[in-house]
């Protein structure tokens, strides 16, 4: 445990969080664009996918075209947003202003996750999951 008496995600060895509607790291570009559909964006480097006004997805790929990144955001009146519990196996305390980060290591998964939340009435939540190079 740290200073704060919370454990240390480092020690753990893979995210509770691994996919993102059947998208996982490490995936190809074609089989993503299968799942997922036709993105809004298309590129040889990312994708871009948007579900409807309240969720959409940016997918990165690397040099082979697998996928090395998802970050998905969500704004109020989005459906399943993953929540801190469900991505760290506990809840965050949001600061003053209402917003929320927490990022995450797990360098034996080879990767990071993070949540993010802005502050306000309508806020965004951000959450990645990348490939540690």
């Amino acid at each position: 445990p740290n200073a704060l008496g919370q454990k240390r995600a480092d020690d753990s060895e893979k995210p509770l969080y691994q996919e993102y509607r059947g998208i996982q790291l490490g995936m190809a570009a074609e089989e993503v664009r299968k799942k997922l559909g036709n993105p809004a964006d298309k590129g040889d480097e990312q994708d871009f996918f948007n579900f409807n006004d309240a969720e959409s997805v940016q997918i990165f790929y690397d040099k082979t075209k697998k996928v090395m990144a998802i970050s998905a955001n969500f704004l109020e009146g989005a459906q399943n947003i993953p929540t801190p519990k469900a991505l760290f196996g506990e809840e965050l305390t949001s600061k003053p202003d209402g917003s929320v980060y927490k990022m995450a290591r797990y360098p034996k998964a080879g990767c990071w996750l993070s949540y993010s939340k802005t502050a306000g009435n309508s806020p965004l939540i951000s959450v990645t999951l990348q490939k540690i190079d």
